[in-house]
């Protein structure tokens, strides 16, 4: 694959009335995309009694988490399907198809008889809307990214597409405001019986909005010409990954840059909010906040860092992201800890937990997916701790002795009433009371941010949001600029949804494995880390430099 160097090109000039409308066309559909895409993970548990109430509680958790899952796994195949017309038919139609069956579906969630009414048919079609709103973020994203590259200018597709950067964090971001606004006006209890649809409802309206602004569209300047030349491609996906010569660049992309993006964005916004109420025991509604305020003060470093990109490069800007997140999380996360939950924090370093058992009776408890139900004491004895954000360690037993658990001098033995007997030890022991702790961080009111406590979260998360604008503000730019523009829709669709889906989807759920595996509160970070430093090192050597390159070259 040939490629053609424009260093010489004219200077940056200002954006254009068109170049602005096609940045925020694009940018607009891809938030509402985001926005219907991360409701249904934000109302998982709520989903869950709707929709599965057939099963026992912890049954129906799983399955809710697994169809939230089973939309990342598509993704890939969306951007198969879509990368491959958007190469054959044009940018343009294909986003558009993309976001209608995204808003469609949504909307038919929000429509979806329960389970009580319809029966088995009710999580059926859950999960295939599930999966078509898993297949269309597929081929959005590739689309969106490659459509605003080629209408930008030389030297200014890193600021260009660092707009399309945004649309994820504020797609999560509307989610979770318009999720707390309706609670507030319906009331938890209304909410939870029928208020949670209002979110997929109001998606229609910004569905309509959507496809208005993108049908004034024209297709991209690029495209055209393929099309007027007859230089489209005939077989993307043959050529696409057929072909050494770019399917090594697709490996390329995906292990050298996209792999540790996928996990440091994941990381600062999924599982820091997942540490702060599964382990930290911060109450949902300030967890949320303090998300969000973090995003709020940290969004507009997309765009920062798509523009320093488009000055210094791309590669030295997420590589150093990938590498400076990989060194700071675990004395970031402590620090969390420290503020968020001071007394867990005092539990963590003063109390030891020591589950005492026959090594033979004790399995595995990785369980990334959640779909696993333990009967061992051993390990029912171990979840149990994880679960309840208690670090411990293991000692052997004596061979087929029953399971004890040592808290301080204090021994539990397993039985009946295990939970409840280790519980009291533990709180006996300096372990915080759940709910009624009044040092952990708690926010009295979506503005309560000038406490110190509570500053101090929101500047942590911030660090967190920090990195991720690092890695993610620059990688749409770097990744259009990697492939020839007769397969780019599909060539970069693939890594990025791969590095994106299922390196960072599936992040939350595994690291929370690791934990319970290990009884290491902090052992899930490894994850991300060894991640992160994979793309630092296989990104050193292999990724080439692209924001000179001439975009508009397609042989």
């Amino acid at each position: 694959m040939s490629v053609t160097t424009a260093r010489a090109a004219a200077a940056p000039r200002p954006m254009t009335r068109e170049e602005k409308r096609v940045i925020f066309a694009s940018s607009l559909g891809t938030v509402f995309e985001w926005y219907d895409f991360y409701l249904y993970g934000s109302l998982a548990a709520i989903i869950g009694a709707q929709f599965f109430s057939a099963y026992p509680p912890a049954t129906r958790d799983i399955f809710a988490l697994l169809a939230f899952a089973a939309g990342f796994l598509v993704r890939p195949f969306g951007a198969l399907v879509f990368g491959r017309l958007g190469d054959m038919v044009g940018r343009k139609y294909t986003f558009l198809i993309t976001i209608l069956i995204m808003g469609l579906s949504t909307f038919l969630v929000g429509i979806l008889p329960s389970a009580a009414a319809i029966g088995i048919l009710a999580p059926v079609i859950l999960i295939a809307l599930r999966l078509l709103q898993g297949l269309a973020l597929g081929g959005e994203y590739g689309g969106a990214a490659t459509y605003v590259a080629e209408h930008a200018p030389h030297g200014r597709r890193g600021f260009y597409t660092s707009w399309i950067q945004t649309t994820a964090t504020l797609g999560l971001f509307l989610s979770l405001i318009v999720i707390l606004v309706t609670r507030t006006l319906t009331g938890e209890e209304a909410f939870r019986d029928w208020g949670w649809r209002v979110p997929f409802l109001v998606s229609v309206l910004l569905l309509g909005i959507s496809v208005w602004i993108r049908l004034q569209l024209s297709e991209s300047p690029t495209f055209k010409r393929m099309k007027e030349e007859g230089t489209t491609s005939k077989a993307p996906l043959s050529e696409a990954f057929g072909h050494w010569g770019n399917m090594k660049v697709v490996l390329i992309a995906l292990f050298g840059l996209v792999a540790g993006q996928g996990v440091v964005w994941y990381t600062g916004q999924f599982y820091a909010l997942f540490f702060l109420q599964s382990i930290l025991k911060v109450d949902g509604y300030t967890s949320n906040l303090l998300i969000a305020w973090s995003l709020v003060f940290g969004t507009l470093f997309f765009v920062f860092f798509g523009w320093l990109s488009d000055k210094i490069g791309r590669k030295p800007i997420i590589l150093a992201g990938c590498l400076i997140a990989a060194a700071s999380y675990f004395p970031l996360f402590n620090l969390i800890t420290t503020y968020a939950n001071p007394p867990l924090e005092r539990a963590v370093q003063n109390v030891r937990v020591t589950v005492v058992a026959d090594p033979g009776n004790c399995g595995s408890l990785f369980n990334p997916v959640g779909t696993r139900v333990y009967t061992q004491p051993c390990d029912v004895a171990r979840d149990f701790l994880a679960k309840t954000g208690v670090k411990y360690g293991t000692a052997p037993g004596a061979p087929d002795s029953p399971v004890e658990l040592k808290v301080n001098e204090q021994t539990v033995p397993f039985g009946p009433d295990f939970s409840k007997n280790a519980i009291t030890a533990l709180q006996d022991a300096g372990y915080p009371k759940a709910g009624a702790n009044s040092e952990v961080v708690k926010m009295a009111h979506p503005f309560d941010i000038f406490r110190p406590q509570v500053a101090a979260v929101i500047g942590l998360l911030f660090i967190l949001v920090l990195f991720v604008t690092m890695v993610y503000g620059p990688i749409a730019a770097a990744l259009v600029e990697l492939f020839p523009a007769r397969i780019r829709y599909t060539s970069m669709s693939l890594p990025y949804h791969i590095g994106n889906g299922w390196f960072g989807g599936l992040l939350p759920a595994t690291s929370f494995a690791m934990v319970a595996a290990t009884g290491d509160i902090y052992f899930g970070l490894w994850y991300p880390i060894v991640i992160a430093l994979m793309t630092f090192v296989i990104g050193l050597l292999f990724v080439p430099e692209t924001k000179d390159r001439n975009i508009d070259h397609w042989h």
